[in-house]
């Protein structure tokens, strides 16, 4: 397509996306399910797994993809703007974020992100060792150590977006509850992602890789904390006009370094989700932070992340497995992965000291892997580290553990009070 005939289609799509959404989060919240929820079912039925499935000349009409890439098609302008979208919103929930909060229960996020990782780590490596020496879930060229860590890491990941709305949703930003948990979360595919750069640079006989990778990740952090914040902080008042609220020069500045940081952590292999909400929880707090929020929160919220949960949708075929042993399979890893994340962070968060309520309610949000476990996987399958069928499995993983969060929180938990000194920022 040309460049013109692109931006004609995308304004088409995008209206499509948007109708699609809003439909079925109507249909979502009869179920108690919340709009991002919807979002993401949305984004698979648009893809492959039923629009494309019962009118395939009706899906690639609308979304015309080439595997190969040697055109340009739907992937080339919607992946950047579904990134894009991706990270303004986890820029504003770095800008949410209460590190207040944390630092006073820095011990429980610990804890629950160590519960997070650890177990649900061990416990996938160890059925990742067992589909291994089974055969047929991951392709010769995959070694048995990448195949374990790979499934190990596909299990330690958190929804961390998706976790970022329910909490939002369930009016959590702020809370004790909703910082720990996206506290841990942040770590969790952190050191998800972190694994991930391992497997891949193992596959690629790269060890360096990894090793950039991660010492980057540190590096930035440190440099953000340490370096850009207290800049920030002594030259807030530039990003401030004469009524004392955010200046378009401030807003400007907020998007740059939103920017610089989803671009450093993009370079790095560690995703640009990171850097941008790093950018945004070093943000001075007051007018610089509500105002960022109140003006970047509508159009990304609105237009953009459906855009990245469509993205994700079209790259997602569920219909795979086809015999009973592969789905005994798949009620396996969903059984591993409820285990390994929602109980045991759940545990992890009462022996740290919090109440009953809030470590269920903690280990119900914990347990959503929603699209970042779809970027994960995807990833993989591309780079042709484990086969279809196990592609397919652990994407029923991903949805049902994300459909399970809001209603079993619901349950668990229904409908906590928050108290005045966890109230959330307006």
């Amino acid at each position: 397509m040309k460049n013109l005939d692109l931006a004609i289609h995308f304004f088409f799509q995008i209206a499509v996306i948007l109708a699609a959404c809003r439909v079925v989060g109507v249909l979502a919240k009869k179920f108690g399910q919340p709009q991002v929820v919807a979002e993401m079912i949305a984004g698979v039925c648009l893809g492959p797994s039923l629009l494309g499935l019962y009118f395939p000349d009706l899906q690639r009409a609308i979304f015309p993809w080439d595997s190969t890439q040697a055109t340009r098609d739907t992937s080339s302008y919607l992946f950047p703007a579904s990134q894009l979208g991706l990270a303004l919103y986890m820029f504003i929930v770095g800008l949410e974020f209460r590190i207040d909060i944390l630092k006073g229960h820095f011990r429980s996020s610990l804890l629950v992100s160590m519960a997070g990782m650890v177990t649900p780590f061990v416990l996938g490596a160890g059925l990742g060792y067992i589909l291994y020496r089974q055969g047929g879930w991951f392709p010769e060229k995959t070694s048995l150590f990448e195949a374990m860590l790979f499934l190990g890491a596909s299990m330690c990941i958190t929804a961390f977006p998706m976790l970022a709305r329910i909490i939002h949703f369930k009016g959590l930003a702020g809370t004790l509850m909703g910082t720990v948990a996206i506290g841990a979360g942040a770590i969790d595919d952190a050191a998800a992602w972190c694994l991930l750069a391992i497997v891949l640079a193992s596959f690629d006989g790269n060890p360096a890789g990894a090793i950039q990778s991660i010492g980057g990740g540190i590096a930035f952090v440190l440099l953000a904390t340490l370096v850009i914040r207290p800049l920030l902080l002594r030259f807030e008042k530039w990003l401030l006009n004469d009524k004392e609220q955010l200046s378009e020069s401030g807003l400007v500045i907020g998007l740059m370094f939103m920017a610089l940081g989803a671009w450093f952590t993009d370079k790095l292999h560690l995703h640009a989700v990171f850097g941008a909400f790093i950018m945004g929880s070093i943000m001075p707090r007051g007018a610089v932070n509500r105002d960022l929020i109140q003006r970047i929160q509508p159009l990304a919220v609105a237009l953009l992340l459906p855009l990245f949960f469509t993205y994700s949708g079209l790259n997602t075929q569920i219909g795979l497995l086809n015999t009973f042993s592969q789905w005994m399979v798949a009620l396996a890893v969903l059984v591993v992965a409820i285990l390994g994340k929602g109980v045991a962070c759940s545990l992890a968060a009462r022996a740290s000291g919090l109440s009953q309520k809030e470590s269920l309610g903690i280990g119900a949000l914990m347990n959503a892997r929603g699209l970042m476990e779809l970027i994960i996987i995807n990833i993989g399958l591309q780079r042709g580290v484990i086969s279809k069928e196990l592609f397919a499995t652990l994407v029923i993983m991903a949805v049902v553990t994300t459909l399970m969060a809001s209603p079993i929180f619901d349950w668990l938990v229904k409908g906590p009070k928050v108290s005045s000194d966890e109230s959330a920022i307006s």
